[in-house]
């Protein structure tokens, strides 16, 4: 044995060496010293990891916060009952009617609180029993980190710890730019400083089966409808959808309970039924790409009648301009509908403008017409997604499967343009192929890969 391959083994493992001469053979005998790798131990870290995975999911937390959401929906809407029953009792068969409503969801109500601490209770034991696993775990890798003579554990811990100082030094210096100032008198809102949330993360009553929809709530309500919330699935080939469904609250919308479907007709797709994702409510209609036409649809949800209004004949529509990024293109996105505090856009992009996105002001009458139209620089394939807040036209695109970006706005009143914006928005799904933005609650309405989720817009 040569003398540089036992220097070799004595840096590896610590060891005792001897030599004996048998005739002309040199035999080396090596015996190492140190103590026996627990192979089991190892494998019961494993093990138990895996288990804490399978016992603490997402799905699950996801799943109390419906419950607690729910319950605080259902417990507001009983508040309002009550009070209009203190104000509109006449003591006759209304008031009794009434009594019979109330009393039926306090009983619906007691099921969710029973339902919420039996859930309550086993995640309690659940978190206990995982608790003590972890501090298991955490006593067996302090003994097995023993036997890393290498110092593999230690040299990846600090590689971490320098990994995460040149994030925090990248987040600095790619500090978000300050995002135009809206003067207070046109809405009461300062300039948008941030995204939170998300505050609504969940699959509808439909879970995976389409990928493509819309939800949120009307804009701007008929009295008695500001807590309901519609969804629209594109049920056909993820392009065309063809009914609206309606929940009263949020906790309906979420548990799927008590649902009304408004059809637009009985095929799909058909003249004037929905064509792409993209489409908003205001005062109890809906909005959005006639089928197979560059025409904005107003579908009156009380009458059932749709009336429409044509864009410029050179407007994109039927894949021409759609939303898109290097990875993807979101079909059929070739209009866009907004809603802000003054009522609703349509963006979209034309052949004089050379693909650039424009904006149209929706006058809501019936039929709708077109008002006030922009121009913008801004090209609509690099663009994901657009929504408007006090006159601001805002857009984002696609980063990565974590990340949106909130990188250009548009003032509808200055026509100051800024392509600088960087306001991130936490993705939980990859894609987003509807986001809206609601007045009434300063939220973003957000269809991601078949959830619905809700941001909070946050301004300074």
């Amino acid at each position: 044995m040569s003398q540089s391959n036992i220097f070799i083994l004595l840096i590896l493992i610590p060891l005792t060496f001897t030599q004996s001469v048998r005739g002309k053979e040199c035999v080396c005998d090596l015996k190492n010293s140190d103590p026996v790798f627990p192979e089991k131990t190892l494998k019961n870290v494993e093990t138990t990891s895996v288990q804490c995975i399978g016992t603490i999911t997402s799905e699950k937390m996801t799943d109390l916060d419906i419950l607690v959401l729910g319950l605080q929906q259902r417990i507001k809407q009983l508040e309002e009952n009550v009070i209009m029953l203190e104000k509109e009792d006449d003591r006759n068969l209304y008031g009794a009617v009434s009594l019979r409503i109330i009393e039926l969801e306090s009983a619906e109500i007691q099921d969710l609180l029973d339902k919420l601490n039996r859930t309550t209770q086993n995640y309690q034991h659940l978190g206990v029993q995982t608790a003590a696993q972890l501090e298991d775990m955490k006593d067996a890798m302090a003994e097995l980190e023993k036997f890393d003579n290498m110092q593999v554990i230690k040299t990846n811990r600090e590689n971490q710890r320098v990994k995460r100082n040149l994030e925090q030094c990248k987040e600095k210096l790619n500090a978000t730019a300050a995002p135009p100032t809206v003067p207070p008198a046109r809405c009461g809102l300062g300039r948008m400083i941030s995204v939170a949330g998300p505050r609504t993360y969940s699959l509808t009553v439909y879970s995976t089966s389409y990928t493509y929809g819309a939800w949120g709530r009307d804009a701007k309500p008929a009295p008695g409808d500001e807590n309901k919330y519609w969804l629209v699935v594109l049920s056909s080939s993820n392009v065309y959808g063809n009914f609206i469904r309606q929940y009263s609250t949020l906790s309906t919308l979420l548990l799927g309970i008590g649902p009304t479907d408004t059809y637009i007709s009985n095929s799909n797709p058909t003249t004037n039924t929905i064509q792409g994702p993209n489409m908003v409510m205001y005062s109890n209609a809906l909005y959005y790409n006639c089928y197979y036409t560059y025409s904005v649809c107003q579908f009156n949800m009380t009458t059932r009648s749709v009336s429409t209004v044509a864009l410029p004949k050179d407007a994109g529509f039927n894949n021409k301009f759609p939303f898109a990024h290097l990875g993807a293109t979101y079909t059929y996105t070739d209009m866009d509908f907004v809603t802000d505090e003054s009522g609703v856009y349509v963006i979209y992009a034309t052949t004089g403008n050379f693909g650039n996105v424009m904006i149209s002001k929706v006058e809501t009458s019936n039929p709708p017409v077109l008002n006030l139209t922009w121009s913008t620089s801004l090209y609509k394939g690099t663009v994901t997604n657009t929504f408007m807040v006090c006159g601001v036209l805002y857009a984002t695109r696609y980063l990565d499967k974590e990340i949106e970006e909130i990188f250009y706005s548009y003032d509808t009143k200055t026509k100051e343009e800024r392509f600088d914006l960087k306001i991130n928005i936490k993705k939980m799904q990859t894609n987003i192929q509807f986001l809206n933005y609601d007045p009434r609650d300063h939220l973003l309405y957000v269809y991601s890969d078949a959830y619905i989720l809700t941001y909070e817009l946050i301004f300074q």
